[in-house]
């Protein structure tokens, strides 16, 4: 199914995307590195405001896991933030709040309060390959399980992109 924004996108008004995960070391910051890639090398990086964050506070101010960064710079994307921990402002904030896995997403709902406009949706929703809902912690699983997300994420992200650009009004 095609997501649909809820507003047009431009330079003076950039599309706002926060990615959520647990502690923010791992999973959300490489969508958040990778994403902001892509938008860079399609020339789109007035379009958007991209950022990251956990849902718990385990790692706030670190830089991304070493691995994280490790396989993301392998593909030449870097990973620049410093984890931060998701709070109710964000609804306020993003137009689009993308959780990792379920508990993330509920986690993200508990905290949602009053009117909002900003869109909660899985990550996995926009791979094109996905036969899960969640996008697995790799934090436990070796280098391979953090390969194995910078492939599901950077699937992902290309599909966000795609799925959003038609919204973007160039002058």
């Amino acid at each position: 199914m095609e997501f649909q924004t809820n507003r047009s996108i431009t330079k003076e008004n950039p599309y706002r995307i926060c990615f959520v995960c647990l502690g923010n070391i791992c999973r959300s910051p490489t969508a958040e590195g990778i994403f902001q890639h892509k938008v860079k090398e399609r020339g789109l990086g007035s379009y958007f405001y991209v950022d990251s964050a956990g849902t718990g506070a385990y790692h706030v101010g670190e830089k991304a896991n070493a691995t994280s960064r490790s396989v993301a710079e392998s593909h030449g994307v870097p990973l620049l933030s410093r984890a931060r921990q998701f709070d109710s402002d964000d609804f306020n904030e993003f137009d689009l709040i993308l959780a990792m896995d379920a508990s993330n997403y509920s986690n993200i709902l508990t905290q949602k309060s009053g009117t909002t406009t900003a869109q909660v949706e899985m990550m996995r929703r926009f791979d094109p390959q996905g036969t899960s809902e969640d996008v697995p912690d790799p934090y436990y699983g070796g280098l391979n399980g953090f390969e194995d997300v910078f492939s599901i994420l950077e699937r992902s992200s290309e599909e966000l992109l795609n799925q959003l650009t038609p919204h973007i009004l160039t002058e």
